[in-house]
């Protein structure tokens, strides 16, 4: 897979031991759009930063790496290998938040985005959230493509439609929220990630990822 070629060249071990660390106040921020007594699906898992930090009773990794899956997750999550554009495993309107992190732009085709969100939309409960954390194209531009499994391109205007017309309203647009990469130079430390959050979003200058809160209605 190429995929687990690139992360093996790009993350070594103290990587990823650092991000850790990193995702453990970005998943304080994100706790109040997650019920931390429902269930929680992590599209596109990867190293399962996301769904091994935040408080949910059920949690859900979905990953097409297997061997990804089996390492990192852990011991109270759920793991199913399959693609974010597959979620027949999951029952309809079965979860209460699905997370998202560096996916799409990944994925082959627009056609499979849109089929994702569709997906999503079918496995939420109503009233149940889509949160995406995502390059923005707008802002990153100059590096988007300094990695090579990059396909696709999507700013938040371009998202943003794409989930509204697979039926979801939006609860929060946040065109800059992180740094573009966590290699990049800021920040690199968890209090300053919680620092980095509290700012007003006018000021996160170093924004080159957007942060969408989507609702099934």
């Amino acid at each position: 897979m190429l995929e687990t070629a690139i992360y093996k060249l790009r993350f070594s071990d103290d990587d990823l031991a650092e991000q850790r660390y990193l995702w453990a106040p970005i998943c304080r921020f994100l706790q109040p759009y997650v019920r931390g007594e429902g269930s929680t699906l992590d599209l596109g898992a990867g190293f399962c930063h996301f769904i091994n930090n935040i408080r949910s009773r059920i949690k859900v990794a979905v990953d097409l790496n297997g061997e990804s899956l089996r390492r990192y997750a852990a011991d109270d999550v759920r793991c199913v290998v399959s693609s974010g554009a597959d979620l027949s495993e999951i029952q309809p309107a079965s979860i209460d938040s699905v997370f998202a992190s560096n996916v799409y732009e990944h994925f082959q085709s627009r056609e499979d985005v849109a089929q994702s969100f569709r997906e999503v939309y079918r496995v939420l409960r109503p009233g149940g959230r889509l949160i995406i954390l995502q390059p923005n194209f707008a802002y990153c531009y100059r590096s988007y493509f300094d990695f090579f499994d990059h396909r696709l391109i999507f700013t938040h205007k371009g998202m943003v439609e794409g989930l509204q017309i697979s039926g979801f309203e939006m609860e929060r647009v946040i065109a800059r929220f992180l740094p573009y990469t966590s290699k990049s130079r800021l920040p690199r430390w968890p209090w300053l990630v919680s620092l980095y959050l509290r700012l007003p979003v006018a000021w996160k200058i170093f924004g080159g990822q957007m942060l969408l809160v989507a609702r099934k209605n």
